[in-house]
């Protein structure tokens, strides 16, 4: 008998959120993106999955880790799929509210920026994390303008 195919590779296992604020009742929506050294990239704060570790619980770490800041995990986002290195990956995402913290720089992350929408979906890199935007403004409602 021959021996088949080799059996394919796990998923990396990741997750992370869309993280957004209104800094000011009624007022305008903001996103938050981290810029990773090592990739110059722009993306949702996100990560790898530790063994046995619950999505939820490692976006909710991820965006700790990430940007120094606490958040209220919201509607569940489109999960991610794509190839790293020959490996399939699967990221898990949340709309996430921000909450309290401080930003400190580190090595996985340099800095954050918040930007309204438009600007944050100008200034992501892949084009799998505008879709992620799109599916977060969907579910918040948008102020009006008074007329």
């Amino acid at each position: 008998m021959t021996p088949g195919p080799p059996p394919a590779p796990a998923p990396i296992l990741a997750a992370g959120c869309v993280l957004w604020r209104r800094p000011h009742p009624g007022g305008e929506l903001e996103v938050c993106l981290v810029h990773r050294p090592k990739y110059d990239d722009w993306s949702h704060p996100k990560g790898k999955l530790k063994p046995g570790e619950d999505p939820l619980a490692g976006a909710v770490r991820e965006v700790a880790e990430e940007t120094g800041l606490t958040c209220t995990p919201g509607p569940r986002l489109p999960t991610a799929h794509y190839v790293v290195r020959g490996r399939p990956k699967q990221v898990h995402y949340w709309a996430a509210e921000a909450g309290e913290g401080t930003f400190t720089p580190n090595s996985e992350v340099d800095a954050i920026i918040w930007l309204p929408p438009d600007e944050a979906r100008a200034r992501l890199t892949q084009a799998r994390d505008r879709e992620l935007l799109d599916a977060l403004l969907a579910l918040l409602p948008q102020p009006r303008p008074f007329p």
